[in-house]
């Protein structure tokens, strides 16, 4: 199990090779709610999301070991594969990432820039079972994209660091709230929440077209998708989530499920609101603040982890074919029709 004490070790491994991120507010948007609302900015993270977290972890626990491999490998849907091109760069390991076509074109090409190789299959499972067969190969190292003790300690380290930033302006959230794709961001989330704030729930969204973490914590063991997942929140596609990462998930305090209305819709209200270019697959977790806060009778205090913000124009396209900015974020739920 991992420990909180792992995502410390963590937080003190990465920090030469991190940014400490913002945590930003939209007055309007309390007033609307009524909530105080703030947000985790790892869109603005080095390479453009919380997966540089995760990656460096890795390769330095490593690299303090003596243990650095000849090359890496990664299987990604596009923020992974930036960062472990960006974070192998920095130990000047060569990389190879494997992805499906479907990969944003935008985080591929930022994968490549970084220096590493794509290689492209038609399916993500594809793909998962390429970069299997390579790991075989003597010196290589494959650094999954959450499903990994490391990882899970690298990503705990948004919540932890979070929650540091709020306490120094004395305030408490009473709820963390983070998208859930394979769960690395989720479970360290947990992790490091029950440590800090042990009276704070922590709550998961996912998308409804892709909703394998919300069916497995439903049944009870790992569900996977069926198919490829028809999704804006693209980081949110996995086909399932990960034995480390579901052993904590089941800590989770409530999950839900988005629909593409609403993920379009909260993409464009939070990057209208903060002024920042967010994904579909953290924004779409304020559809989840939304439905947590109607249910609370008092004034909360709320935690929201942004976790990137690499959009292709295609997924732009998209998010605006119909223009949400026309009906203002309410929790009154018979005044949103």
């Amino acid at each position: 199990m991992i420990t909180f004490e792992d995502i410390q070790a963590a937080q003190s491994r990465i920090q030469a090779f991190v940014q400490i991120t913002p945590i930003v507010q939209s007055n309007l948007l309390n007033d609307w709610l009524g909530h105080n609302i703030y947000f985790k900015a790892e869109c603005l993270q080095t390479t453009g999301a919380f997966k540089l977290r995760g990656a460096i972890n890795v390769i330095a626990k490593l690299a303090e070991n003596g243990e650095l491999p000849k090359r890496i490998v990664a299987n990604s849907s596009g923020n992974h594969a930036q960062a472990v091109a960006y974070a192998a760069a920095q130990f000047n390991i060569p990389a190879t990432i494997y992805a499906a076509q479907s990969v944003s074109a935008i985080k591929a090409a930022a994968t490549e820039y970084y220096g590493a190789t794509i290689k492209r299959f038609a399916l993500r499972t594809d793909a998962d079972k390429a970069v299997a067969e390579a790991a075989k190969q003597d010196g290589t190292l494959w650094i999954p994209p959450f499903n990994h003790p490391d990882i899970i300690a690298g990503q705990g380290t948004v919540a932890a660091e979070s929650i540091a930033q709020l306490n120094a302006q004395n305030i408490t959230p009473d709820a963390v709230f983070a998208p859930c794709g394979g769960g690395g961001l989720l479970s360290g989330s947990i992790i490091s929440t029950r440590a800090l704030l042990p009276d704070a729930q922590v709550l998961g969204a996912e998308p409804a077209n892709a909703n394998d973490a919300s069916r497995s914590l439903q049944s009870g063991k790992i569900e996977s998708l069926d198919g490829p997942a028809d999704t804006l929140a693209d980081g949110a596609a996995t086909p399932s989530i990960g034995e480390h990462t579901f052993e904590i998930i089941q800590q989770v305090d409530d999950f839900y499920e988005v629909d593409e209305v609403q993920i379009a819709y909260w993409t464009q209200w939070l990057q209208h609101l903060l002024k920042l270019h967010i994904e579909p697959t953290c924004a779409m977790t304020m559809a989840a603040v939304v439905a947590w806060l109607l249910e609370q009778k008092e004034q909360k205090q709320v935690l929201v982890l942004l976790s990137g913000g690499n959009i292709s124009q295609a997924s732009m396209q998209k998010i605006w074919q119909k223009d949400y900015l026309l009906q203002p974020p309410i929790l009154n739920a018979s005044d949103s029709e």
